[in-house]
């Protein structure tokens, strides 16, 4: 009997090669999305990244409010790389942010049998990149300016600029996205977006794989169709249960893991800009950026190196080990006065390109943010998450805590948010897989591991210092059982760690 079941998941998921004709499932009013045609073409207009030669690009047209699908349309811009072999179907792919393009995600698993099998699909959620209408909230000069700007006191002056500040931008946010856009930005429509894509490819069922807040959009759509999941693959795992507050200290304390980890590494250095004790590194540290709050770095790019950017370069270099050489070379800038490699990694950071324009990952960042989840309006509240973050995260405390703290940005956000933390249940899910690393930065193991259990899916474990690792070519332990489950739906081995 084992055998005889293993070989019916082998047969369904090699079934026969998908025609691409769009399949009509979707409520009847709004036919004429999922019944229409993806015309394929060039990318040159979709991205200023190079992807390869044989990528195709297509918009899909979607309705901005579900609830109004007469009304107003925008444009999902989406990329394909075509099976080589005997197709299984579609396979899309999310690279998280949110606001973060993923046209270019159609190139994971270039080297492995994913590339025969499926159809590979990179796709801009609604608001960012090629898709249209776009996010846009501040101009280059603007988003410049910014991050010069020195740091407010949480004085009460200080707290009020801070407030101020946040107040302007949202303001510009509606003047330049539009409120009625801002407030369909989430997870909730794009989710429904993702299930448009699915029925215009042709797949009866979506086979997906998302990485950080792209596994939120993963475990969201399987709420939503549970019936139409064929496999997701979710790494770097958001928990559905977790309140914004919590969530924020929690990472703050594994991006301190995360510097614990570079400083024990580099004090095994000759060139550690740390020095060899460890129980000193962030007073170091400290001492190395807190002059960048009232005098800038000098830098071969006229704007030199301010405080922000600074704490930002860093932060970049924390979500992979393989950035750590670039960070040590970074402040060993610092201690003679220049910032040019931690600029370049805050630029690298912000998505700001040579020309001095940004795509619009940070508009989008917020805007996403602010509609996905429930807005901190509790002064009280504010406060004890500002005390926590810095007794959990010692290095990026700048020492200037008063037991007071402003508002966040969405506490002043135009439009509603749309959901609420919640432990989620979808009885009859099919198999799932969740990637959870050890020492992971901005998406902490254990949430991982609790949307494991709360999706009943099989967990593997990669026990290292980076964010996120299925298909990356560094671990065949994680990414074997990937791709095996993905093509023959065969599940990994229970409690697997790699």
């Amino acid at each position: 009997m084992l055998m005889a079941a293993a070989l019916v998941l082998v047969a369904s998921a090699c079934g026969t090669e998908v025609t691409g004709e769009p399949v009509a499932v979707g409520p009847a009013d709004m036919e004429s999305f999922y019944g229409q045609s993806v015309k394929w073409g060039s990318c040159a207009k979709f991205s200023e990244e190079e992807l390869p030669s044989d990528t195709e690009c297509a918009y899909v047209l979607v309705p901005v409010d579900y609830a109004n699908p007469d009304g107003d349309t925008a444009e999902i811009a989406i990329s394909r790389i075509k099976a080589s072999g005997q197709k299984i179907g579609s396979l899309l792919f999310n690279p998280g942010g949110p606001g973060v393009s993923g046209l270019t995600m159609n190139t994971v698993g270039d080297d492995t049998v994913l590339a025969e099998r499926f159809d590979r699909i990179g796709f801009d959620p609604r608001g960012i990149g090629a898709s249209t209408p776009a996010i846009t909230c501040l101009t280059p000069a603007e988003i410049d300016a910014e991050r010069t700007e020195k740091p407010e006191d949480n004085d009460p002056a200080g707290i009020s600029a801070q407030e101020a500040d946040n107040k302007q931008y949202a303001d510009k946010c509606v003047e330049r996205t539009g409120k009625d856009f801002l407030a369909h930005v989430g997870t909730r429509e794009v989710v429904q977006d993702m299930d448009i894509i699915r029925a215009v490819l042709g797949d009866d069922k979506l086979s997906y794989v998302g990485y950080s807040y792209g596994t939120r959009l993963g475990y969201s759509y399987a709420e939503k169709f549970p019936d139409r999941v064929r496999a997701l693959v979710l790494d770097g795992a958001l928990d559905p249960s977790q309140d914004p507050v919590r969530e924020s200290v929690l990472q703050a304390a594994s991006f301190q893991q995360a510097f614990d980890a570079y400083a024990t590494e580099c004090a095994t250095r000759p060139e550690c800009p740390l020095g060899t004790d460890t129980s000193q590194s962030v007073k170091r540290f400290r001492e190395l950026v807190d002059p960048l709050w009232d005098t800038q770095a000098e830098t071969d790019d006229p704007r030199g190196l301010h405080y922000g950017d600074a704490i930002t370069g860093v932060q970049q270099t924390l979500y992979s080990n393989r950035f750590w050489p670039a960070l040590t070379k970074g402040l060993n800038e610092l201690r003679e006065g220049r910032g040019d490699t931690l600029l370049a990694l805050a630029d690298l950071y912000q998505g700001r390109r040579d020309d001095g324009s940004y795509d619009n990952t940070s508009d989008a960042f917020n805007a996403i943010r602010c509609v996905d989840d429930p807005r901190v309006d509790d002064r009280a509240v504010a406060a004890a998450q500002d005390s926590e973050y810095r007794r959990v995260a010692p290095f990026l405390d700048d020492g200037r805590g008063t037991g007071a703290a402003p508002l966040e940005l969405c506490a002043t956000w135009p439009v509603p948010s749309t959901s609420i933390p919640h432990q989620i249940s979808i009885p009859d899910l099919t198999e799932v897989v969740v990637v959870s690393t050890t020492e992971d930065p901005a998406t902490p193991y254990q949430a991982g591991v609790d949307l494991a259990r709360q999706l009943d899916a099989s967990l593997i474990t990669f026990d290292g210092p980076r964010h996120t690792v299925a298909l990356s070519g560094v671990s065949e332990c994680v990414d074997g059982p990937v791709v095996e489950y993905l093509v023959n739906l065969t599940p990994p081995a229970a409690a697997l760690t790699c």
